[in-house]
């Protein structure tokens, strides 16, 4: 009983929360209201029309078809709403054909239906195929079916697929700009969460199994936001599709997104964490040879990452600012962190007389530190590249700490 209470005290408590944010002000709770609100209109103004301006007594298929297809974008609605129409044709005249054929109501389904949804897993239908049997239900049991029934249903679905796709394409119509942006802005910032919590773990130095596996978990969720930001970006795409011009002309287009370089940027920042978080995961195996380094190169790493972490957030503040500009560095934070680098190199070298695994894992993290680097800080791209390059020449060290290989990158 009590977690019954508490699950609908949440999702009243979500409720609270969604409709308060959309009278905050944009945002997709209130495009989820527009959207709504657009959809009853255009059932309404499809009954109106059906019912009471062409005196229909049957108005059923016009609102109906109208609301299905306020989709969330105008490109969506017409191609699902060409898909639907095709699939009600197509029940329609099968439904007919069962029922001159048997002149049975009962067994006019039973000759249709199993056609009819075999037919709907066609791919042309899209998720749409399914109305072909709801269509030939109606059909049947509505009454009397006759070439003119048949024509009037046809009829009915093609008025309230043209307004239907009418009111979404004009009225309000959706651009999903805003979603690219906050996920971009987050996986920013979760990137240089992210960091800052792998920093404090190592800073604190009792690190295992256990706290890998935090680390892990946070990285997993960047992944997560990367797919996020990609499925955004799609349908950022998809919606200015056949409304971009009127849009403008309405001036009412939001602010443009960070261009799609922005999202493989930070994708790539999201994959050297991950790499990073499994290089430490590794080292705090006791069943596995590699060995984490020590001491003042453990604390030196610590804050290079916070350094990296803390431009990973200030590019999600940037990221996040429709009125921002391009990048800019940080001229003191990128001393720190070269200085940190340089002492990380010097002490990488003194690494490699004590073993090939201590070695192998701290090259293995500085390379990743300066991967994220080269992507997370604004113009450190070239010089970024050549100390990355510098780290993996040292990393390869033979198993009785001789010199080091050239591994390149």
């Amino acid at each position: 009983m009590t977690r019954a209470t508490d699950a609908v005290q949440g999702e009243v408590h979500a409720v609270g929360r969604a409709v308060s944010a959309a009278v905050r002000g944009p945002g997709r709770e209130r495009d989820l209201v527009v959207q709504s609100l657009k959809a009853a209109g255009a059932g309404l103004l499809a009954w109106v029309v059906a019912r009471l301006w062409l005196n229909d007594p049957m108005a059923l298929m016009a609102p109906w078809v109208a609301v299905v297809l306020v989709q969330a974008t105008v490109y969506s609605s017409l191609r699902r709403g060409t898909q639907q129409f095709a699939a009600i044709c197509a029940g329609a005249l099968i439904a007919s054909a069962a029922q001159a054929v048997t002149d049975d109501t009962t067994g006019a389904l039973a000759l249709s239906l199993p056609l009819l949804m075999l037919l709907a897993n066609w791919p042309r239908f899209g998720n749409q195929g399914v109305y072909a049997a709801t269509t030939a239900i109606f059909t049947l049991t509505a009454g009397a079916v006759s070439p003119s029934t048949v024509g009037h249903r046809i009829g009915q679905a093609a008025l309230g697929a043209v307004i239907g796709v009418a009111v979404n394409a004009f009225v309000l119509p959706p651009v999903h700009l805003r979603d690219v942006r906050e996920n971009l802005s987050a996986l920013a910032r979760e990137a240089g969460d992210t960091l800052h919590l792998v920093a404090s773990g190592l800073r604190e130095g009792d690190w295992d199994a256990s706290v890998t596996d935090e680390w892990s978990r946070a990285a997993d969720r960047l992944q997560r936001r990367c797919q996020a930001l990609g499925s955004a970006r799609a349908w950022s795409e998809e919606s200015l599709r056949l409304t971009s011009a009127p849009l403008r002309a309405l001036h009412r287009v939001p602010q443009g997104v960070p261009p799609r370089s922005e999202d493989e940027r930070f994708g790539r920042v999201a994959g050297h964490v991950t790499a990073l978080t499994r290089a430490l995961a590794v080292a705090a195996d006791d069943a596995r040879t590699p060995a984490p380094p020590q001491g003042e190169a453990l604390r030196l790493y610590a804050g290079l990452l916070e350094l990296i972490g803390d431009a990973c957030r200030a590019e999600a503040d940037r990221l996040g600012d429709p009125q921002a500009g391009p990048p800019v560095g940080d001229a003191r934070r990128e001393d720190e962190m070269e200085e940190l680098r340089r002492r990380l190199q010097k002490s990488l070298q003194e690494h490699v007389g004590l073993g090939a695994s201590v070695a192998t894992v701290l090259g293995t993290l500085l390379l990743e530190a300066e991967n994220i680097w080269v992507d997370a800080v604004p113009g450190q791209d070239d010089d970024a590249e050549d100390n990355a390059a510098d780290s993996s020449h040292v990393t390869q060290v033979t198993p009785h700490g001789g010199r080091p290989g050239n591994t390149g990158r």
